[in-house]
């Protein structure tokens, strides 16, 4: 298992793992994931910590079996992205055969296969 960790995107993997995953939002309505100081969208900083939406819908999905070495014990695999509301979450969708466009899914944390380290992962909902 990996030992380096990234302050702000392994905080939100530690939250996402505890049950309360969240979304920075700025006053426009614009949300993002972090790390985050400034909107990508629109460039404000006033970015507040929103409750991320307990379900999600899959907008796009691919399986991949020719992996990088990173994740090569846990091929094949689907890469999903999610869009729950004010943002799109992309990661492993696991515990699915035929996966769907439109399918509604769970956000969770799981460990690559690999290498043990905690990976975002969509199961159905």
């Amino acid at each position: 298992m990996s030992e380096q960790r990234d302050e702000g995107y392994d905080e939100w993997i530690d939250a996402i793992d505890r049950g309360e995953g969240y979304v920075l939002e700025c006053s426009n309505g614009h949300g993002s994931l972090p790390p985050r100081r400034l909107c990508p969208e629109c460039g404000a900083g006033d970015l507040e910590r929103r409750p991320l939406p307990e379900g999600g819908t899959v907008d796009t999905y691919t399986r991949t079996h020719v992996p990088t070495p990173e994740f090569a014990e846990d091929a094949p695999y689907v890469v999903a992205i999610a869009d729950f509301g004010v943002a799109r979450l992309t990661g492993q969708l696991r515990g699915v055969d035929e996966p769907e466009v439109g399918m509604r899914v769970a956000v969770g944390v799981e460990e690559r296969e690999t290498t043990g380290d905690p990976l975002l992962v969509f199961r159905s909902a």
